[in-house]
């Protein structure tokens, strides 16, 4: 990749990132995900094999593999949020 996409600058380094997995409402967290990142806007590539790896790992942990930790998130609508 000699560019970004998005913004079209050429500055992209090797980086470590979090990346949000989400499949029929329901979601993973993966942290020290492997991608480049746009120096300039942030945007972020993984490669084909990081996302079939983490897509794996996400159906593995449905069936019962145990993780490294869980949290709870808070949900609400925006729609019915008072933004007076």
């Amino acid at each position: 990749m000699t560019s970004c996409s998005f913004c079209g600058n050429q500055n992209i380094k090797n980086s470590l990132s979090e990346y949000t997995y989400r499949h029929n409402g329901l979601y993973m967290i993966f942290q020290n995900v492997p991608s480049l990142q746009c120096e300039f806007c942030g945007e972020k590539y993984y490669t084909s094999k990081v996302l079939k790896r983490i897509e794996k790992e996400f159906i593995d942990v449905q069936n019962g593999k145990k993780v490294t930790r869980k949290i709870r998130v808070p949900v609400e609508d925006f729609s019915k949020v008072d933004v007076a």
